[in-house]
């Protein structure tokens, strides 16, 4: 279900069940991945409901702190800072600083867990957390939280309490969380047996790592308000964050590197001038009308798909590795034998158009420029 064994339900269940109990919005936020947001946005879009996509990261001697895109910028921020945590640590780990959040938060929305404040005993561990939270305030400013969390203990109350003095004090607004495990209070079964999992024991072995009831699930908004009845404004700062973060997968496109083009020229030009190289290249006596045309016309519609990237980038990567594989190779099916067909087949790119016929002509062309026949040996 994309949470490595944290959660027991998939995002489609989560969304599914939100939308039953009438959230406007539902925020998908992982630990140190964004694994579980392409099925959520599905889901949510089919749903009506509102995705707020996130993660939660845990820097280095820092509190947890739950991050949330406000748009496409601060997005790819945050999936910078989980790349850069990812590359530094092994394979299922991540290993992130303060700085780095520091580096990668412009436009994101901070939650920051107190938990660890509460649980530790040592003065000089507190005030190390009470340092790092006021970190955070200076580097997210007003989109800055406190997470508030119930899951109905055996002192809920003085919990929040506890938490309302601490907001006072840092200055820092509460917003109300659900820290959701499950979709569902039966699936608790389930979590217990990945949780078992996770630290290869049983599940007889892993109760200092279980939740102390099965209320970490989505609940009613009734219940909800009844949770915060006493400290309502962090239901509305959710609220608030809510509103203002409008990123949606909807809006992502493939990108590619900018310096496939060379300086002072665009990639509709530079596309141009290698499929017109190609094409004289393929045609020595002359170009003729009908692969023209149908050159324009493919050059047009990339144009205005805009995939000029998409085929320098194609371009880029088989202009060298191809020759240097046909010089190589002659196992059967393989490049060598590639260029012995097309040395072959020499009809026109124009005769095939039934196989491709949006961009049979200009692929040819490409293919052409990136590695004339007669310079393989």
């Amino acid at each position: 279900n994309f949470s490595f064994l944290q959660g027991a339900s998939h995002p489609e269940e989560l969304v599914a069940r939100a939308a039953e109990l009438g959230y406007n919005a539902l925020a998908i936020t992982d630990e140190n991945s964004l694994a579980g947001i392409v099925r959520a946005h599905a889901a949510a879009a089919s749903a009506g409901l509102k995705l707020l996509i996130g993660a939660k990261m845990t820097p280095v001697a820092a509190p947890a702190v739950v991050l949330i895109a406000t748009d496409r910028a601060s997005y790819g921020r945050l999936a910078q800072l989980i790349t850069c945590g990812r590359r530094r640590a092994q394979k299922g780990n991540c290993h992130l600083t303060v700085k780095d959040l520091a580096e990668h938060g412009k436009g994101l929305y901070a939650a920051a867990s107190p938990e660890g404040f509460f649980l530790a005993e040592d003065p000089a561990q507190k005030n190390k957390i009470l340092h790092q939270l006021n970190k955070y305030r200076e580097i997210f400013g007003k989109q800055c939280s406190l997470l508030a969390t119930l899951h109905r203990g055996r002192d809920d109350q003085g919990k929040l309490g506890r938490l309302q003095s601490l907001s006072q004090s840092l200055q820092i607004p509460l917003v109300s969380a659900g820290d959701v495990l499950y979709h569902r209070r039966f699936r608790r079964t389930l979590h217990e047996t990945l949780t078992a999992v996770r630290f290869s024991t049983t599940v007889k072995n892993i109760r200092e790592h279980l939740p102390q009831n099965a209320e970490r699930h989505l609940r009613t908004i009734r219940a909800i308000h009844r949770l915060f009845a006493t400290v309502p404004q962090a239901i509305e700062r959710s609220v608030e964050i809510a509103e203002a973060c409008h990123f949606s997968l909807n809006e992502l496109r493939y990108e590619y590197p900018e310096e496939l083009v060379p300086p002072g020229r665009t990639a509709r030009e530079h596309l141009a001038q290698l499929t017109w190289q190609g094409a004289r290249w393929r045609y020595p006596q002359g170009i003729g009308r009908e692969v023209s045309q149908r050159i324009e016309h493919e050059l047009n519609l990339i144009d205005e798909l805009r995939y000029e990237a998409y085929f320098l980038t194609v371009w880029d990567l088989v202009q060298t590795p191809i020759c240097d594989a046909r010089r190589r190779t002659s196992a059967r099916n393989s490049p060598r034998n590639d260029r012995h067909c097309r040395q072959k087949n020499r009809a026109s790119p124009a005769t095939r158009s039934q196989i491709h016929p949006r961009t049979n002509c200009l692929s040819q062309s490409l293919c052409d420029v990136t590695c004339p026949l007669d310079q393989i040996s």
